[in-house]
């Protein structure tokens, strides 16, 4: 499936950069485990999986050596482990892992152990992941445990294997945004970058399980609202986006929870309006400044004030391509009770925006 480049649709107007994702941020990883069954309903069968992990990893040595972390809220209505933390201590030390909203536990618990298993000295220290979710439920029975430990290793392995890649990563209905829906299309992962004038690279990762079919917005074109409605009827407007944004920049963790909070102005240029039920909720992380266990900084943070300007434009760029990237690399699934989420790639859908591909 292309992304929205493949079709002419490019967003704002800083470049991107060379896989126009966040593996071009340097040392960091994205990869998925991907979970899809047709079993019978429960208890006679584990019923239809439609759900998955996705692993970014941001630094290998990030318990070593964490990174300055912060986080902003859009609306609440979603969890994601590490977050009080990054707020308090401004740090990271883990890899984010996102997935359905059910196995958030589950994946917790894999990646403490992923994290023992690479690093023994977590036993005499101790860690809190970072793991987010989104409700996959219209396209994937939540009745049973669909994730296993072996899906969380396989998509940290798959993420450690992704680093410097040249590369996109996989996007669409893919690891944990294979059972996600956005705008009432076919959402799930989507990542785009942008480089800045002064050469810092922003990386943005979305998961996108948000918004109602009237509301979708493409480079400007009221999509949504031009289409007749879904011939599939309409799906509740809850559901919620988790945003990370990474970038090489020197920022400190005050800066990174600036940074995080503008995924929501590239939220709102797709059409978001963060619904009552919804959960936007993102997070930051910088590489470009690390820190000791004691949360001693290895050198100054000059991107701060009006310098972040430049990331500010880059993360609301990438933020809304990302957005684009998800659905149009999404097919359309068809999952639990026979419930489907049409991909947003159709002739339809490009017909409308052909006065803004190039």
């Amino acid at each position: 499936m292309p992304r929205a480049r493949d079709l002419g649709i490019a967003v704002g107007s800083l470049p991107t950069g060379p896989t126009n994702s966040v593996l071009d941020v340097a040392g960091v990883g994205l990869g998925h485990a991907t979970v899809w069954r047709d079993e019978p309903d429960p208890p006679e069968g584990r019923g239809v999986a439609r759900t998955g992990v996705t692993c970014l990893v941001l630094a290998e040595d990030a318990f070593h050596r964490p990174l300055p972390a912060g986080g902003a809220v859009l609306n609440g209505a979603g969890e994601c482990t590490g977050f009080i933390t990054a707020a308090e201590w401004g740090s990271a030390e883990t890899p984010v892992y996102l997935t359905s909203t059910l196995q958030l536990g589950r994946v917790y618990d894999s990646a403490c152990r992923i994290e023992l298993e690479r690093t023994p000295q977590v036993a005499e220290d101790f860690i809190i992941p970072v793991v987010a979710e989104c409700d996959d439920s219209f396209l994937n029975d939540a009745r049973r445990m669909q994730v296993e430990h072996a899906d969380v290793v396989a998509a940290h392995t798959a993420a450690l294997a992704s680093v410097g890649s040249s590369t996109p990563p996989d996007e669409g209905a893919v690891g944990s945004g294979t059972g996600m829906s956005c705008f009432d299309f076919k959402g799930g992962i989507g990542t785009a970058s942008r480089v800045t004038p002064e050469g810092w690279t922003v990386g943005v990762l979305l998961m996108t399980n948000f918004g109602v079919r009237a509301e979708c917005v493409v480079a400007g074109v009221p999509v949504g609202r031009l289409l007749p409605p879904s011939s599939s009827g309409p799906h509740a407007p809850a559901g919620s986006c988790i945003g990370v944004v990474v970038t090489d920049a020197p920022v400190d963790g005050a800066s990174c929870a600036r940074l995080a909070r503008r995924v929501g102005l590239g939220l709102a240029r797709a059409g978001s309006v963060a619904h009552h039920g919804s959960g936007e909720i993102f997070m930051a992380f910088g590489t470009g400044l690390r820190l000791d266990r004691d949360g001693r900084p290895d050198g100054p943070a000059l991107a701060s004030g009006r310098a972040l300007d430049p990331l500010f434009a880059a993360v609301v760029e990438a933020s809304e391509e990302a957005v684009l990237n998800s659905m149009f690399a999404a097919p359309t699934v068809t999952g639990r009770g026979g419930n489907a989420s049409e991909t947003l790639h159709s002739p339809e859908v490009l017909a409308l925006l052909d006065g803004v591909r190039s």
